[in-house]
């Protein structure tokens, strides 16, 4: 059994909306130079442009599609954006809080820089009393813009979960009803001494994995290239080659040997999870190299713009442990520092030495800070409920607005047995309807 909002049996997956990260299945050929995709290549969506969809096919890379020449790869993936589409499309005016966050709210934006924006939305109450489970996020497709249901957003914020916390202290929030100004006013209560964990630790331990992706991308390229001039080689081949380069130490050259073939396996995984191979082995790491695709992307976890967020929220969390209240507004010497990074000029072993210095000064903030232990629960429960009140007595009013007279109508819970096989009668009705004929 699945409670569903509505049935989706009747979803066309060329029209259902892509979001970002869905996977697809191309409609048509398609020419790149001398290369030819045939149809029925798999990818996955990486960007949009108006109607057109950028795609990272396997084994190709970036090729732009239309709508009508991609299909979702899987039935789950079409009922998932069809709910998602759904939801942004009825609940989008039932926003309360709402703000632009990200480098243009950091003050480190340049004339490219996407403007992203995140926000807190609240449920019409027959949205709440109902057996179908209503959606707790908005997003709208292209990634760009994303909001929680409003008690999603106070437990995150009692976490002290960096995303939610920025939201509802960054210069750019603004309340777009009466609710949003609440969440603003009890924004204090989310503040403690959490923040040393939540920023300023897994922002250190972000880099750290940073630091292993780096060294794992360090020889990919050079694997990639044997493969393409000599097919014939095997995984033991290409590790003894490989260990033979590496620089990391090892007790004997059978345990060189070892490392090497478990950082090629390492690689041929990584390229699986991007959608560069269809499969987790070796055979396909060598049909990639083969096929010509010798220059790879960088990963996205490698990319300027990850480790210089990691930095400022090293530096953050210093400056609100320290000073009991925080600018989000990234100013002077730092600012500058972290616009380097982002534009690539600092090598990644520079940036993570860059937060490791700043690991002393972190621990000091901590020791000296005077923000509470712990956040404010009973004001957040307080906050929570006065919340779900006003929402029940705009309803029972029949007050103007979306949380009252012109709210959407409330989600039907139905039977819904999704893409499962026609009933079993109906496939034996079926076998028997050709076995007559």
């Amino acid at each position: 059994m699945d409670l569903r909002l509505r049935g989706l049996t009747h979803l066309d997956p060329l029209a259902v909306p892509l979001p970002h990260g869905t996977e697809v299945t191309t409609r048509v050929d398609r020419v790149l130079g001398e290369r030819r995709v045939p149809q029925g290549a798999i990818g996955r969506v990486v960007a949009s442009a108006g109607a057109e969809l950028d795609v990272m096919l396997v084994g190709v890379g970036v090729v732009r599609y239309r709508r009508d020449e991609l299909v979702p790869r899987k039935a789950g993936q079409v009922r998932h954006a069809e709910r998602r589409s759904a939801a942004w499309d009825a609940l989008r005016p039932a926003v309360v809080l709402e703000a632009v966050v990200g480098s243009r709210a950091w003050g480190l934006a340049h004339e490219g820089s996407d403007t992203d924006r995140r926000g807190v939305f609240a449920l019409p109450f027959p949205w709440t009393t109902g057996l179908a489970e209503p959606p707790r996020d908005l997003v709208s497709t292209d990634g760009s813009a994303s909001y929680w249901e409003v008690e999603k957003a106070i437990r995150q914020a009692l976490r002290a979960d960096p995303n939610t916390l920025e939201l509802l202290f960054v210069r750019t929030a603004e309340a777009r009803d009466e609710i949003g100004a609440w969440l603003l006013e009890a924004r204090g209560a989310f503040v403690s001494s959490a923040i040393y964990g939540s920023f300023g630790r897994y922002a250190l331990s972000q880099l750290k994995r940073l630091s292993q992706a780096h060294r794992l991308a360090e020889h990919r390229e050079r694997v990639v290239d044997w493969l393409a001039d000599d097919p014939a080689l095997s995984l033991d081949d290409i590790a003894r080659k490989l260990a033979a380069i590496s620089p990391r130490a090892a007790p004997t050259e059978a345990d060189r040997e070892l490392q090497a073939k478990e950082y090629v396996k390492q690689l041929y995984r990584s390229l699986h999870d991007q959608g560069l191979l269809p499969a987790r082995d070796f055979a396909s790491l060598a049909a990639f190299a083969r096929a010509g695709r010798t220059s790879l992307d960088t990963a996205r976890d490698l990319r300027p713009k990850n480790a210089y967020n990691l930095v400022r929220l090293i530096a953050t969390a210093i400056r609100w442990l320290r000073d009991g209240e925080v600018d989000l507004v990234v100013q002077g010497e730092l600012r500058e520092t972290l616009l380097a990074i982002k534009a690539g000029a600092w090598p990644l072993d520079r940036t993570i030495e860059l937060a490791e210095a700043m690991t002393p000064e972190l621990e000091a903030a901590r020791l000296a800070t005077k923000l509470p232990p712990h956040p404010d629960v009973p004001r957040a429960d307080a906050l929570l409920r006065r919340v779900r009140e006003e929402v029940a007595r705009r309803h029972l009013a029949a007050a103007p607005g979306p949380l009252g007279k012109d709210a959407p109508p409330a989600p039907v819970a139905v039977w819904d047995d999704g893409d499962a096989s026609p009933a079993r009668g109906e496939e034996r009705g079926s076998a028997e309807g050709k076995d007559e004929g």
